[in-house]
């Protein structure tokens, strides 16, 4: 398939629109302080924006509709089930608020790990930077083939060269403009993919015969509309249980612990306008959820009175169906705009990861252990190569990805749950107590990511209690290794001035 002119124009002015965001903002900037932090004077609205702008990529506009139109391999989906996990992800915001914003407000950060240095070190700090670095360039590489996907279903390229296309005008403007660029555009972009979600809603709604009627009738007889799953099952997902509570833990660790968001904290003014931030995206996220999950549920009702209209070749991939619908069933200038609003969810993400890890890579690696004494302009430069730099290996991923059969939101939220325990053990362990230590926490959190490969590898356990394992074995492993190998008890340092 070809994209027709009007459309090509409307997804042409949207990507001349955020290259000229990008632009704008770089004209702007004076040192890192600007490039990563926006001179910490973003209204807490916006950041609300951003925060689900960058939570929201291809796989919830793409993966969650498939979701509910149809179950996996193992039984899981099929339904609403999936908002068991968001209702944890609104208890896991509670606990951010109460035990770690307060702590990003003591002194000046660049990176949420700079908490751990200022506790445990700078080994620790490393370890912890390291393991999201390889996180956020696999889970957002495979964001990026998600995103990818619609571009072949549009154009008929081959997968690797709308990776590129896509990952090439990503780097671009966050290589220009920083994180005012990424804030900012991620308002616009939250506004155009809700708008071309909502619209694609309308349409297929008015594409089902009998309309919402139909949409309730055929759903209720299918169970499609089941929101709870009271199964006590450890190699079950998508449970009230791995949900609730695998949610919160999960979303205390990508939300509190992980600089992809917690970046976004610090470019607020102060702790309780990034409270405020926090919790109102939450409010945003959980309504978002719930139309993407009524979206699959209308694709399948819809392909349920029109079977001929799905190819076997689409319907045996759940994650190519929704972009199936966009490119055959919706009309002429209105394809351009929902391509626009996929395109705007993925570079979401993908901006806010280059960013976070050009930060993370740059203060808590080259700055201190390379270049300690160089001038900001130096630091400025390097931090728009390490932002190029990584858009590489994201797109390097995401073509590796091409050969993977999972279905894509199990295998981003996966990545995420099994590196993100041990981080948030870290931060258990200097929030909660002050008896561990640096070695302790060192101890802890290799014991953790070790005991994580074991889950991984040996046992059918859900990826949503990773983070749960993860966090509890690295917290407790680094507390009796503090008792055993450090008889004191540790003094935590000074905040950063």
């Amino acid at each position: 398939m070809t994209l027709h002119p009007l459309d090509l124009i409307v997804l042409v002015a949207y990507m001349l629109g955020v290259t000229a965001f990008g632009w704008y903002f770089g004209r702007k900037q004076r040192d890192i302080r600007d490039y990563f932090l926006s001179d910490r004077d973003v209204p807490w609205w916006a950041l609300a924006g951003s925060i689900v702008a960058t939570e929201t990529s291809t796989v919830t506009f793409i993966s969650v509709p498939a979701f509910a139109f149809a179950a996996n391999a193992r039984g899981e989906g099929g339904n609403f089930t999936f908002l068991q996990l968001v209702f944890g992800y609104m208890i896991g915001r509670l606990i951010i608020v109460a035990l770690f914003i307060p702590l990003y407000f003591r002194g000046e950060l660049f990176t949420v790990y700079q908490v751990l240095d200022r506790r445990f070190g700078g080994r620790v700090k490393r370890v912890a930077a390291s393991l999201f670095l390889i996180t956020r360039s696999l889970a957002d590489g495979i964001r990026l083939y998600a995103t990818a996907l619609v571009l072949v279903a549009l154009t008929g390229w081959a997968d690797p060269t709308s990776i590129l296309i896509i990952g090439a005008v990503t780097i671009f403007y966050t290589y220009l403009g920083g994180m005012a660029a990424v804030i900012w555009t991620d308002v616009v972009q939250l506004l155009i993919y809700i708008g071309g979600a909502l619209v694609a809603a309308a349409i297929l709604l008015g594409q089902i015969p009998g309309g919402w009627h139909e949409v309730i009738a055929v759903g209720s007889a299918f169970d499609k509309f089941r929101l709870f799953d009271f199964t006590f099952d450890l190699a079950r997902s998508y449970t009230f249980w791995s949900g609730v509570v695998g949610g919160a833990f999960l979303t205390t660790a990508t939300h509190g612990t992980d600089q992809l968001m917690v970046q976004r904290y610090l470019c607020s003014r102060n702790a309780r306008q990034a409270t405020g931030a926090l919790l109102a995206s939450g409010a945003i996220i959980f309504a978002q959820f719930v139309l993407f999950l009524f979206i699959g549920v209308m694709l399948f009702v819809f392909y349920h009175r029109f079977p001929a209209l799905l190819p076997a070749e689409v319907a045996a991939k759940a994650d190519r169906i929704f972009p199936h619908f966009i490119v055959t069933q919706l009309p002429v200038g209105i394809v351009g705009l929902v391509i626009a609003a996929i395109f705007a969810a993925a570079m979401s993400t993908l901006s806010s990861s280059l960013n976070s890890s050009a930060a993370t890579a740059l203060t808590d690696f080259y700055r201190p252990l390379l270049a300690p004494q160089r001038s900001e302009t130096h630091y400025l430069t390097v931090s728009r190569a390490l932002t190029a730099g990584w858009g590489v290996v994201q797109i390097a991923v995401a073509i590796a990805a091409i050969a993977m059969e999972q279905r894509v939101v199990d295998a981003v939220l996966s990545i995420a749950s099994f590196t993100n325990g041990p981080i948030l053990g870290l931060f258990f362990s200097g929030a909660l107590t002050k008896r561990i230590g640096p070695l302790g926490a060192l101890i802890g959190v290799v014991s953790g990511i070790a005991v994580m490969i074991l889950v991984w590898a040996q046992t059918a356990i859900s990826w949503q209690w990773y983070v749960l394992i993860g966090s509890l074995v690295t917290f407790i492993i680094a507390y009796l290794a503090s008792l055993i190998f450090e008889r004191e008890p540790i003094a935590v340092e000074q905040p950063i001035d």
